[in-house]
């Protein structure tokens, strides 16, 4: 069973940046992919982007060249680093873990077996 603890989230205005973290523990053998999704008030949880455990990644359109996902293998950690951040990314975040790279690096939240708690961005304009 695999656990995960985000953290890094907080206010920041817009432009500004923010680094989300987040920590693995618990049985991480196979071939697992990993993501952070978000979901505002009223919206539907959206996939942000993912990495696998070749290093390879995919990204929403609304995140291009804005965010940068990577990940230390050796201390099972998971970064979400986020540029450039308007008010449209104010959104609880959440990291999540998959079994499946097929369907990790499309982004279907349904594939995640794994959830963190959440973290909490706000972006003030």
């Amino acid at each position: 069973q695999v656990q995960l603890v985000e953290s890094g989230g907080g206010s920041v205005q817009a432009g500004g940046s923010l680094t989300l973290s987040c920590l693995a523990t618990g049985n991480m053998r196979g071939s697992y992919c990993v993501g952070w999704f978000r979901q505002a008030p009223g919206k539907e949880r959206e996939g942000v982007a993912t990495i696998d455990s070749d290093g390879s990644t995919s990204y929403a359109d609304s995140v291009k060249g804005r965010f940068t996902i990577s990940q230390d293998n050796a201390r099972q950690t998971m970064y979400l680093l986020m540029k450039s951040l308007t008010p449209e990314d104010t959104a609880m975040y959440y990291c999540a873990a998959s079994s499946s790279p097929w369907f990790c690096r499309r982004r279907v939240a349904s594939r995640f077996g794994a959830w963190g708690q959440g973290t909490q961005v706000t972006v003030s304009s």
